[in-house]
């Protein structure tokens, strides 16, 4: 319900009307409510024009922490109220509805600076024309992926699609849909070096892009956060051949800490070898499950 006043509050208010109190009765009563402990409200901030406060009055009634958009975005210091509006607007008449604005501007300040014919419509023409989205599940992709919103279509989000389906990548659906953060991936810096790793861990060029195309996800990962440690767990602790990782490559989308080492420590205590897929994958009671016909096959 709260939600839905503030969306109301925000609609009501045309940034083109007067500033006077009895021409925007929800600005002259917002600032009570929504900002009266934020600084520019204060004595010492009193210099600040109302025009400001007011910008970061409509931030806040969209439901964006305010001082975070403008840290992020500096230029929203100097954005007027219309072209916020009309922003705003544009995204509406896209599909996007008032309850996802605060994640996608949130993540994404730097589209309430954006220019509408420069960069917000040719993402929205790529989507129709290269991942032949309709029009009607916008919503589902941006929400997906706010960042495709400050991505330059020609700089950025074409030459990836270019590069993924080189690769192999066909379904355009898995692509929009499931996989769009490799959209807003640079080519260069991520997603050659994350492929070249792969390649240096011994396997061929051919394995490298099989296993990405059946977990995406390995172009996502950190090299140092993720591949590093969990490749050395799996060569010096788990001493488990290389095909294993080509048959299952998803072994880096879990837990080194959570998942791996008790696991693998849990079935070498119990002098039993599991095929990577079963270790990983399997519920607790499962797991458990396959410890105990390990240990009867043993005893057999």
């Amino acid at each position: 319900m709260a939600a839905a006043a503030a969306a109301a509050a925000f609609h009501s208010y045309s940034p083109q009307e007067q500033q006077q109190s009895t021409d925007t009765p929800q600005l002259s009563k917002k600032p009570k409510t929504l900002l009266h402990k934020h600084p520019l409200y204060t004595p010492t901030h009193t210099k600040l024009s109302l025009q400001f406060k007011e910008k970061i009055l409509c931030l806040e009634v969209m439901g964006v922490d305010s001082g975070k958009a403008l840290a992020q975005n500096p230029s929203l210091h100097s954005a007027t109220l219309n072209s916020i509006h009309d922003i705003i607007t544009f995204l509406q008449s896209k599909g996007i509805q008032q309850k996802d604005l605060p994640r996608i501007i949130g993540m994404c300040p730097k589209i309430l600076t954006a220019t509408i014919t420069t960069d917000l419509l040719p993402v929205f023409n790529f989507l129709s024309h290269n991942l032949k989205i309709p029009d009607h599940n916008y919503r589902k992709v941006i929400n997906k992926c706010p960042r495709l919103l400050v991505s330059s279509a020609k700089d950025q989000l074409e030459p990836a699609l270019s590069y993924l389906q080189r690769l192999g990548f066909r379904d355009l659906q898995a692509l929009a849909y499931q996989d769009c953060v490799l959209l807003v991936s640079n080519v260069e810096n991520t997603l050659i070096p994350k492929l070249d790793y792969l390649i240096g861990l011994g396997f061929s060029r051919g394995e490298a892009v099989e296993m990405v195309l059946r977990c995406p996800g390995l172009f996502t990962f950190s090299l140092e956060n993720n591949y590093r440690p969990k490749f050395e767990y799996f060569e010096r602790e788990m001493r488990r051949d290389l095909g294993e990782l080509k048959d299952f490559p998803q072994y880096f989308a879990f837990s080194l800490e959570k998942r791996i080492k008790p696991r693998h420590l849990e079935a070498v205590e119990c002098g039993v070898h599991i095929p990577l897929p079963l270790l990983l994958k399997t519920t607790d009671d499962e797991f458990a499950e396959l410890l105990k016909k390990g240990n009867r096959s043993k005893k057999l």
